[in-house]
């Protein structure tokens, strides 16, 4: 047993994160880790208060990081707004504002805050660097599944991510899934790495601000719902 702390294990993942297979044309991967020395800093601040110990956790799975959420601030779900306002970290070398931040943060506070949701989940993706592609000269966001020959480039290095998440010690008896196609896709990964025991899905905190903002109240009910009833089995 490593003795490491959690906070530890994760800023030495996210150091060591480098992707360097090819991809297809017009689509770039982002690095904050590399690209803003202060992306650094302010992760370790965020591991260091929510998960510095060696409790087990649940694992939350997304999609792959936005540029405006964890592609800057290198926190899965988290815009430089709730960085600050909800955990108490400050970035200084820019503001950002992420659609899926504000729901996941909705979220937390119903479940109990930040410290109580952060000691019982762990949220990443299995592709942990952001993806954007080029789309009439501007760079946008783009997912993992977005493209076949992407996936098929991302693939390996998404297995091997997962498997390092799992390292960690996280609980994988069920895992829960952010996205329906997202969770096609891990299916896949599933079946050819055998990584959970068992897969629940969520509708994606995008999707449910984009589409469903109206019924958002209805879906942070779902959330906790289907989170808090894993304590009630332990």
């Amino acid at each position: 047993m490593s003795d490491k702390t959690f906070a530890d294990q994760v800023v030495e993942f996210n150091k060591k994160l480098n992707f360097t297979g090819n991809l297809p044309k017009d689509f770039q991967v982002l690095n904050p880790y590399l690209d803003n020395p202060e992306t650094l800093v302010v992760m370790q601040k965020f591991y260091q208060k929510y998960y510095y110990d060696s409790h087990q956790r649940k694992f939350m799975i997304g999609i792959n990081p936005s540029r405006h959420g964890a592609g800057v601030t290198g926190v899965p779900f988290t815009d430089t707004k709730r960085l600050e306002t909800v955990c108490g970290i400050k970035m200084e070398s820019a503001q950002t504002h992420e659609i899926s931040s504000v729901f996941i943060y909705d979220m937390i506070a119903a479940y109990g805050g930040a410290e109580e949701f952060y000691r019982d989940f762990y949220i990443n993706s299995p592709f942990p660097l952001a993806i954007v592609r080029k789309s009439k000269g501007n760079w946008v966001n783009a997912n993992y599944y977005d493209d076949k020959e992407l996936f098929n480039n991302v693939k390996d290095f998404m297995i091997d991510s997962l498997k390092k998440h799992i390292s960690l010690g996280l609980d994988i008896s069920e895992v829960f899934v952010l996205g329906k196609k997202n969770a096609d896709f891990i299916s896949k990964l599933n079946e050819e790495a055998d990584l959970f025991d068992k897969m629940t899905v969520l509708e994606h905190p995008r999707y449910i601000q984009q589409y469903k903002s109206k019924e958002k109240d209805l879906y942070i009910d779902k959330y906790i719902l289907t989170l808090k009833k894993i304590d009630a089995k332990v």
